[in-house]
């Protein structure tokens, strides 16, 4: 049958898989910057851009009305944090003060005036920083310290630093220890209280956590030097997950709690935080969820206003929407499509970064009503034709009997102004499988997505069981069925699509990474669905992954499989390795060599399986690659190599790309 394209009526039909795209490697892997971290500080707005082109080197960027965006630091130095391997939050600003953390030393470092060179804060090998934040305006920086220097597990603890202008910056002093985890330092307005979250494993930050308070203490000069009555303020009578605690104006405290199901925001009046397990109010918010799983330090789901009322990222049907909350309650949908919460300038602008669907993302200052204004930094400098840009469909679809009624998908047909689907064939498709598996399919322009679609691929974006957005009960489809209802997720979504009769049903194709990799490997052995497989990192074997991974997850499994090692048993049967055999379509399986997450070994065992079970299977190692991909060699090496793979199993020769 003939499938409608979206591109333009000149558009000369060509088979799928050969159409010339505009998305072309160099753009993706060497020219496209990925942007992050937005801060604010008075008028100025700061962000982080990673460089490919300079072997994935993050430069951190500040611009201010009147100036053009610049380069803050020397090109020594490489922003970033390993704390739990995904790191966040490795910078922080406040009255013209830098504090950031190098990520290929760990070395806490610290700019003390525009025109001062940086200073050092620590430099001990075997200790991480993240989450840096400061307070007090500027004269005090607050970390959560990783210190590998110890037997065991890595232990976490709440730090400080006192950082006063004129004066060299105070010893390091510890504020906090014993808890497994610890996150989302802040203090109360006054400069007298602070507030953080804690949790012990099993748990995940998205399963159980406590929000924890104490008075802090300071010595005759006002440097801190302890906590006093520190207590639990919420979370420890019931599970829930508590995120993301921001102090107000007027001294109250706000969290996000999924107490009632989904993630919203919750007030703790300013007399109530000396106590333990205080009441918490609901506060007036729009519908949908307001959080994200805290795989990352220092994200941003809201953001309170110096006037009152609130920014709130709500996600809805797996499509986020941000709106303006007055203190009334009232919302107002805020003309933009952020990625995380715009924030505030002094004057009354806001700054965020903008992850449209149909445009690439960018750093921009604007206003609610007007959208945005100034463009600070785009990811690349190219204009894609309307007619190139493939635009997301929600998608529902059975899943299981006795489940939720329907499970969710982004649908992107192909699209490309130059070229279309010819007369009588249909499409090829990619299932995307997203990591975690705690995240979700996003409707924002991505890269991954665009550069499949203006090729002549169809995709499908699932947000399996498990996925975030959807509210706690969605999410916990996946307690202890990672492997199973993730699985039969995609699997239903596909053969959804296959019955819409858009797709063609030979030539289907599902790739994901880390955690997603491993629903990859299960799918293509359960399901004759997928003729073709490529797992990016991705998991292969349950058990090793319960003993060797790093500590954020060590326990993770627990809730996803089983404890461990009572359910071995389970994580066996489980693991893509004991099913390998069952695997016929052909598999690449794309590594890097310092991952420690998912270490090589696992990609090794899995290719010897695969051979030795007669499967076509391709393992390609990127030397200097971790947990992603970041050096623009090994983008393009990889792009090019799963492109030409598709060519061999669908049967056509891709152009140079």
């Amino acid at each position: 049958m003939s499938v409608p394209s979206s591109s333009a009526s000149s558009a000369v039909p060509m088979p799928c898989g050969t159409w010339p795209s505009p998305v072309t490697v160099d753009l993706v892997a060497g020219q496209a910057l990925a942007l992050s971290e937005v801060r604010v500080d008075g008028n100025a707005v700061y962000w982080l851009e990673r460089r490919p082109a300079e072997k994935g080197r993050t430069v951190l960027c500040r611009w201010q009305g009147g100036t053009p965006a610049h380069d803050v630091l020397p090109d020594m130095y490489d922003i970033g944090t390993r704390v739990h391997e995904y790191g966040g939050a490795p910078y922080a600003v406040q009255q013209g003060k830098i504090a950031f953390s190098e990520k290929r030393s760990g070395a806490l470092w610290v700019v003390l005036t525009p025109q001062s060179p940086p200073v050092c804060l620590s430099n001990t090998e075997g200790v991480r920083y993240a989450d840096l934040r400061f307070a007090a305006q500027g004269a005090l920086l607050l970390a959560v310290r990783e210190d590998h220097r110890v037997a065991g597990e890595p232990k976490a603890a709440l730090v400080a630093f006192t950082v006063q202008n004129g004066q060299a910056p105070g010893p390091e002093v510890v504020l906090h220890t014993g808890p497994d985890f610890l996150a989302a330092p802040t203090v109360s307005p006054d400069g007298h209280f602070l507030a953080w979250v804690e949790w012990q494993h099993p748990n995940m930050p998205w399963d159980a956590t406590r929000l924890c308070g104490a008075t802090i203490a300071r010595d005759k000069n006002g440097a801190v030097t302890s906590l006093q009555d520190r207590h639990v303020l919420a979370g420890a009578t019931q599970p829930e997950s508590l995120i993301e605690p921001r102090f107000a104006p007027d001294g109250s405290l706000h969290v996000l709690s999924d107490r009632n199901g989904a993630w919203t925001v919750w007030r703790i009046a300013p007399e109530s935080l000396a106590q333990s397990d205080v009441a918490l109010t609901p506060c007036p918010m729009p519908e949908g969820e307001i959080g994200q799983p805290a795989w990352v330090f220092g994200q941003s789901s809201y953001q309170l206003l110096p006037q009152g009322g609130a920014v709130v990222l709500a996600v809805q049907d797996g499509s986020a929407r941000c709106h303006v909350v007055a203190a009334t309650g009232q919302a107002k949908a805020f003309n933009a499509a952020p990625d995380q919460c715009p924030i505030a300038l002094l004057d009354g602008r806001f700054a965020w970064l903008d992850a449209p669907a149909d445009a690439l993302p960018a750093i921009v200052v604007g206003t609610p009503d007007g959208g945005p204004q100034n463009i600070l930094r785009r990811a690349a400098a190219l204009t894609l034709h309307s007619g190139d840009i493939s635009r997301p469909e929600t998608i529902r679809f059975p899943v299981e009997e006795g489940g939720p009624a329907v499970g969710h998908a982004f649908f992107y047909p192909p699209a490309n102004s130059q070229a279309c689907v010819p007369q009588g064939e249909r499409p090829p498709m990619l299932v995307l499988v997203h990591g975690g598996p705690t995240a979700r399919a996003q409707q924002g322009f991505s890269f991954k997505v665009q550069w499949w679609t203006s090729r002549g691929f169809a995709v499908l974006d699932v947000n399996y069981g498990g996925s975030t957005g959807f509210g706690r009960i969605w999410r916990e489809r996946l307690k202890g069925q990672w492997g199973v209802v993730d699985v039969a997720d995609c699997v239903a979504a596909c053969a959804h699509m296959v019955a819409t009769g858009r797709v063609d049903p030979a030539r289907i194709g599902i790739r994901g990474s880390s955690a997603g990799g491993m629903t990859v490997l299960v799918a293509l052995a359960t399901s004759s669905l997928f003729a073709a497989g490529v797992s990016l990192y991705g998991v292969t074997d349950l058990r090793a992954l319960a003993a060797e991974t790093h500590k954020f997850e060590a326990r993770y499994l627990d809730g996803l499989i089983g404890p461990w090692p009572e359910a071995e048993a389970v994580y066996l049967a489980r693991s893509p390795l004991t099913v390998a055999s069952k695997i016929r379509a052909p598999v690449l399986l794309l590594q890097g060599e310092d991952d420690k997450v998912v270490p090589p070994s696992q990609a090794h065992a899995m290719a010897n399986a695969l051979k030795a079970a007669g499967t076509p299977c391709t393992l390609h190692e990127f030397a200097g690659e971790g947990h992603g991909f970041r050096q623009e060699s090994t983008l393009r090496k990889a792009l090019s190599e799963e492109v030409a793979f598709y060519g061999r199993v669908f049967g056509f020769t891709p152009p140079n790309v």
